[in-house]
């Protein structure tokens, strides 16, 4: 038990850093603006059921993140990173949830901690667990239930208890993104483990049906809600659609995601290899359980994946599970040879390409972070120097695990290199990641004179303004028919949001009767204008109408 607390105590302390630590410094993408616009909607709206994005109704994906993400805003509205401290927080129990499946599963709890670094310190889930969007829950949730299932499975004690609480895990996860984890990752570990005969349901039947149930009646929770709410046919729409953007939408081959090693980050190489099958298979005596099991894993869960014709790379999360424990299986297997002194030719190879490749790129990171940094202004001598210390602190820690062989210089050499990322480097990434001279819609917020006054937009002559453009100002943005003068007079007094001229748009009869102030030029682009992805579709004029006396 103590062992236990030293490693949950230790991966809670990483986790902090990993995922909290100045996590506000990017600006939201277009997952975390459409959650957090839909949250807002619902609190100043009060209808926690039938939820909105930009006053029209929001129902592809369950409402549970958004809940997540209302909570914050009635803590503190708009502050950003308190909604990723969230996500953060669900990256953090999935972490901890690993662990203790791992440890479960093969009562080797070193093995179970060195997976969990190499979980919490992989690029893909570093990023969602930064994200207020819908990934990480469902997920995490459902990291939960598996270990909750695989204790009901291995245990003859608290049997019913397991089962339940799989159940309230597998409930959330549905409420969290739909059936998304039960296909990504709970269909692979369910075969994976009927495979490998891991547990038995042999008088556990009554308990499993009534995890099934606990999470049927969870998940019910909203389309009742909705019912009540007379909602339920744009669910059966809104669900109609999701569904078919799964075949139609953002199409991939099926190949597309052979690149999936590389959203473990630094470990891509360890993931890689961990394919060898028949050289990894005897490294250790419970090679079966730590090995062989996540391997066939993280395959179905590659497969399943494959299958599905719309393919993004945040897809991939859930194969970071099983690759995590892949990777943790051959650097615990290099800590058990280092010990007995039999490292194989082959495995030092493997070992000094791994850490050298990573010492290279620590060791070039402060020459980069100079020209990049401290050459334009951005960075102080000062800072660069001590950053360039650590940095080579981190270097110095590599080559002690390059030779002499020590994959726990290997395990600290990565997490303080992270550490010192978060602390020292994330605040800078303002630089690289966004637009320094955005001249952002976000200043409304400010204006005194637009308090009270609606955003409108002109339906007839322009699409509405991209989700981003809505999270920044503050409000909902609401379409008007600027050709419609009855129309046009009831909606005043209005703000105009638009890319064309205000002559254009407004027929003369209807514009002699308001009177037109220019408010500003907006540019909410994340990129600069000397940037081939700077898009004329974040750059809107403002306009204030009023009637004439």
């Amino acid at each position: 038990m103590k062992q236990d607390s030293k490693y949950l105590l230790i991966l809670a302390i990483l986790c902090v850093f990993t995922f909290f630590i100045n996590n506000e410094v990017i600006l939201p993408d277009i997952m975390e603006c459409r959650n957090i616009v839909t949250a807002r909607e619902m609190v100043d709206s009060g209808n926690m059921f039938t939820p909105t994005m930009n006053g029209v109704s929001r129902l592809e994906k369950p409402p549970l993140p958004t809940w997540i993400a209302a909570v914050s805003y009635m803590i503190s509205p708009d502050n950003l990173g308190l909604q990723r401290a969230m996500a953060g927080g669900a990256a953090t129990l999935m972490v901890f949830a690993f662990y203790l499946f791992g440890a479960l599963l093969t009562n080797n709890k070193r093995y179970a901690f060195i997976s969990s670094i190499v979980l919490c310190t992989s690029y893909s889930l570093i990023l969602m667990g930064r994200t207020a969007t819908w990934d990480i829950y469902c997920h995490a949730f459902m990291m939960c239930a598996i270990y909750f299932i695989l204790r009901g499975l291995l245990h003859k004690t608290f049997v019913w208890g397991n089962f339940s609480l799989a159940g309230i895990m597998l409930g959330l996860s549905l409420l969290g993104k739909g059936p998304v984890s039960f296909y990504a990752l709970l269909l692979p570990a369910a075969i994976t483990f009927l495979i490998m005969r891991t547990g038995t349901l042999r008088y556990k039947i009554l308990p499993f049906i009534t995890m099934i149930l606990i999470c049927a009646l969870m998940g019910a929770i909203w389309p009742i809600g909705l019912h009540f709410n007379e909602a339920v046919n744009g669910l059966e729409a809104a669900i109609s659609k999701e569904s078919s953007s799964w075949i139609n939408y953002n199409v991939r081959p099926w190949y597309y995601y052979w690149q999936f090693f590389l959203e473990t980050g630094v470990w891509a190489v360890l993931t890689l290899v961990g394919f060898a099958v028949p050289y990894w298979m005897r490294k250790s005596r419970n090679f079966r359980t730590e090995y062989l099991f996540p391997l066939l894993w993280m395959v179905l869960v590659l497969v399943l994946l494959s299958c599905v014709p719309e393919k993004k790379p945040r897809y991939l999360l859930p194969i970071l599970i099983p690759a995590s424990f892949v990777s943790g299986y051959i650097l615990d297997s290099w800590m058990n040879m280092l010990k007995a002194r039999r490292f194989k030719t082959l495995d030092k190879t493997i070992f000094r390409i791994h850490s050298a490749l990573i010492a290279v790129i620590v060791a070039a990171a402060p020459v980069l972070i100079f020209i990049m940094l401290v050459k334009a202004g951005h960075m102080s001598v000062i800072m660069w120097v001590l950053t360039t210390i650590l940095l080579l602190i981190v270097v110095a820690i590599m080559v002690l695990a390059t030779s002499k062989l020590s994959a726990k210089y290997l395990l600290s050499g990565i997490a303080i290199l992270f550490v010192i990322t978060e602390i020292f480097l994330m605040p800078y990434i303002n630089y690289f990641a966004n637009n320094i001279d955005r001249h952002s819609i976000r200043a409304v917020r400010e204006m005194t004179e637009l308090n009270d006054i609606p955003f409108k937009y002109s339906d007839t002559q322009e699409a509405a303004p991209r989700i981003e453009i809505v999270y920044e100002a503050g409000r909902q943005i609401r379409p008007v028919n600027l050709s419609d003068s009855a129309q046009v007079m009831q909606a005043l007094p209005f703000a105009l949001l638009t890319q064309d001229s205000i002559g254009t748009l407004i027929p003369e009869n209807i514009l002699s009767h308001c009177n037109v102030s220019f408010i500003d030029q907006f540019d909410d682009n994340q990129r600069p204008k000397t940037s081939r992805r700077h898009s004329k579709l974040f750059v809107y004029d403002l306009y204030l109408l009023t009637p004439k006396e």
